[in-house]
């Protein structure tokens, strides 16, 4: 796989979710504002490898841990793939 191939697919991921996010934003400013609703928030932190996982809720912080996860998989395949690359030249 040619490196422009991975940073067009890279770019166009960051793309998408920025569109993601916007699209979200749009969609809860228009939603009626129940006093009765409540906001759960999360989120992960990585430092090094190590990641650091917070939430709101026990099911939120679930979730994020389970996105640390994916993410921590997702690292390792790239900085894999990254050596193979390296070593090949």
């Amino acid at each position: 796989m040619d490196l422009n191939i991975l940073f067009d697919i890279g770019f166009l991921l960051i793309f998408i979710g920025i569109i993601i996010l916007f699209v979200g934003m749009i969609r809860e400013a228009n939603k009626s504002s129940d006093r009765d609703q409540k906001t759960q928030v999360g989120g992960v932190i990585f430092i090094g490898p190590i990641p650091i996982v917070f939430g709101s809720s026990k099911g939120i912080a679930k979730w994020m841990l389970i996105v640390a996860i994916i993410l921590f998989i997702l690292m390792i395949i790239f900085i894999s793939y990254r050596i193979v690359i390296i070593k090949n030249y």
